[in-house]
């Protein structure tokens, strides 16, 4: 009987070993930074490759000089990002924190900010959309049982669709209102609670 015992214990210890060497199968999260705040989910779909899928209310630090004069805005934003987190068994190995996909990782982050309402725009202007995808290197990291926090930096392009506001009059002439692509920066400082 004592065999048996100690080899469900056993059994037990290297399967939750193992099971902290992969990513999670879904991690449900509530996040809050400096300027907006996220839902989301990140779903397995490797042992090491998760896909993140966000919606939230967020500034854009880079909305161009389109908005000049338009003051702090927030707007609606949804993103797909597939993760690749680089380092979890080296982690676990060193008795470090994997729960809730604690690790680094690497990214695509695709963000699509719609032209459905924006706060706190001056009249004067009208909401347009914008599409980014962002390389991207970040790492998260597990606070507490249900707290996190996330750090991540990258570079990409957008594109920002402008017709909208040719249609009503902000701009001048129509060479002006063909879609805008730029580099865009990414950096996010982010505190989260995981359900």
């Amino acid at each position: 009987m004592k065999r048996i015992a100690a080899a469900l214990i056993l059994g037990v210890c290297v399967s939750a070993q193992a099971q902290n060497n992969t990513v999670e199968k879904s991690v449900f999260g509530l996040q809050t930074g400096l300027v907006g705040f996220w839902l989301n989910n990140e779903s397995k779909l490797s042992n090491t490759i998760a896909v993140r899928s966000e919606t939230g209310i967020e500034h854009d630090f880079t909305v161009g000089d389109h908005y000049d004069g338009a003051g702090f805005i927030l707007q609606p934003v949804i993103t797909i990002e597939p993760r690749y987190y680089y380092n979890l068994e080296k982690r676990n190995a060193n008795g470090r924190k994997t729960n809730n996909n604690s690790g680094n990782y690497l990214s695509i982050k695709t963000s699509y900010h719609p032209d459905w309402f924006v706060i706190n725009l001056s009249d004067n202007y009208t909401k347009t959309a914008d599409l980014a995808i962002i390389p991207t290197w970040g790492i998260k990291r597990q606070i507490a049982s249900h707290f996190s926090y996330e750090a991540a930096v990258g570079l990409g392009y957008r594109i920002v669709y402008l017709k909208d506001n040719y249609q009503s009059g902000n701009i001048q002439n129509v060479d002006e209102a063909t879609n805008r692509n730029q580099y865009t920066p990414h950096l996010h400082l982010r505190i989260g609670y995981t359900l």
